[in-house]
């Protein structure tokens, strides 16, 4: 246990804490994290149009006419449907920040950048038409979302860097001292802008000539499909739950560095679910973020919400009783550093094992479980990840009990195998407080005689 302590701390810590103070990794989660209030509002109207409740579309017709639906969805496609959009203003500006910038200024370059690399047409298909004709003067909504979030992280970073470059080379106007600073800093913006339009007008004019026609269709056919079929897969959300727990064991936010990576892939892989599902087709994808949020971590990283129960019902030990009555209200809303740092469980080796296994076992089990239809698939509903279990299961799997089901399942699996460490963990305590109680005792009858 000690030569993996002194592994954890000497070698993995340092490395993971480099990689976690990467800026461009830094803005890339800081600028996912700006889109994702838009798609939980947009979530709720896809929730709302979509009750499994009995006689509940015929209601809702009555009420506000036959298309009730399809007036409830532009919400939904107001919010999902601009993600990339969002996504190059926000990873542009946290960016720009972290290299103490104009973060506004590089975050409007970055918008305009991603709209010049997009093709201004999109297919249209005729009422009686055999076959689909391209429309000019129109963005296509589709590249503005999911599928153009990949090249919307590559326009904010690229942008930005050409950005600083510039401004930290002091190649910009300078306007009189007594200008406005608004006047004067969109001045000391144009010619940081000027080239950035330059570079990524010939970059879309170098795109053209290949076969591939547009950055997009690039980036989907070499990097976007063949990391969301390797992300998609048992083994890929094995690494990604082990890297999450190895960090958090050292002290270290994993899901806050893993995410940075994959976030954008699990993103797009549920607006993907969330299409499919609103077309009324089967889900193409068991992994999204909601996979990981609402049926791995239950309780938060290393699913501790069975663990906390454990505590309230079997501790012995004064320290685990409280911990455990401190823990059980932010445990239910997916909350647990009061239980990873107060147990603690961080640089532990004892409670570390279970904190790693518990959620390696619980991804086999629900991959295993919606891959074969036993629990339905994650529908694309962005439930926040501090929504409760039950509810969160039952609102994102769709509407379907068996997504509550398997989240109780798994809370279930997880406190099994908290239960024999954590039964080591409070008898040691417990001997702990009997001798420190005992030496109390004595120190007492000592002053008293």
């Amino acid at each position: 246990m000690s030569r993996f302590s002194n592994f954890m701390e000497n070698r993995l810590m340092p490395v993971a804490g480099r990689i976690a103070e990467q800026r461009h990794l830094q803005a890339i989660r800081d600028g996912i994290i700006l889109v994702i209030p838009l798609i939980i509002v947009g979530s709720l109207f896809l929730i709302i149009t979509s009750l499994p409740i009995a006689g509940y579309p015929e209601f809702m017709a009555n009420l506000f006419g036959e298309s009730w639906q399809t007036k409830l969805s532009y919400p939904v496609k107001a919010t999902f449907d601009i993600m990339g959009l969002i996504a190059s203003f926000g990873v542009a500006y946290r960016l720009a920040e972290r290299y103490k910038v104009d973060a506004l200024a590089a975050g409007a370059i970055s918008l305009a950048s991603f709209l010049l690399l997009t093709p201004y047409h999109v297919s249209f298909t005729p009422e009686g038409a055999a076959e689909a004709v391209q429309v000019g003067d129109a963005i296509p909504v589709a590249l503005m979302g999911s599928r153009g979030l990949f090249v919307a992280l590559i326009v904010g970073i690229i942008s930005t860097e050409i950005f600083r470059w510039i401004v930290q080379k002091n190649w910009v106007i300078r306007m009189p001292s007594g200008v406005p600073p608004a006047v004067s800093r969109s001045f000391s913006a144009l010619i940081p802008a000027f080239v950035v339009i330059i570079v990524i007008w010939v970059v879309r004019l170098l795109f053209e000539l290949t076969s591939y026609e547009s950055i997009f269709n690039f980036v989907m056919q070499v990097l976007q499909i063949p990391l969301e079929g390797l992300s998609d897969s048992l083994g890929a959300a094995l690494i990604a739950v082990l890297v999450v727990q190895l960090l958090w064991s050292i002290g270290i936010h994993g899901a806050a560095i893993v995410g940075g990576v994959m976030s954008p892939i699990w993103l797009s892989l549920m607006d993907q679910n969330r299409q499919a599902w609103e077309a009324g087709k089967d889900l193409p994808n068991v992994i999204t973020s909601q996979f990981f949020d609402l049926w791995i971590y239950v309780g938060g990283s290393g699913a501790t919400l069975g663990l906390v129960l454990m505590m309230l019902l079997w501790a012995r030990s004064v320290q685990l009783k409280t911990i455990g009555r401190l823990a059980i209200g932010p445990g239910v809303f997916n909350i647990n550093e009061p239980v990873t740092f107060g147990m603690p469980i961080v640089m532990n080796p004892l409670l570390i094992i279970p904190f790693i296994l518990a959620p390696l076992v619980l991804t086999l089990i629900t991959y295993l479980a919606m891959s074969t239809g036993l629990v339905p698939r994650p529908a694309g509903i962005a439930v926040p990840w501090t929504m409760p279990v039950i509810i969160s299961g039952y609102l994102a799997s769709g509407g379907k009990i068996m997504g509550a089901v398997l989240q109780v399942v798994n809370l279930i699996i997880a406190a099994l195998i908290y239960y024999p460490f954590l039964r080591a963990w409070d008898k040691q305590k417990l001997a702990e407080e009997n001798q420190y109680s005992n030496q109390q005792s004595k120190e007492g009858i000592g002053i008293s005689v």
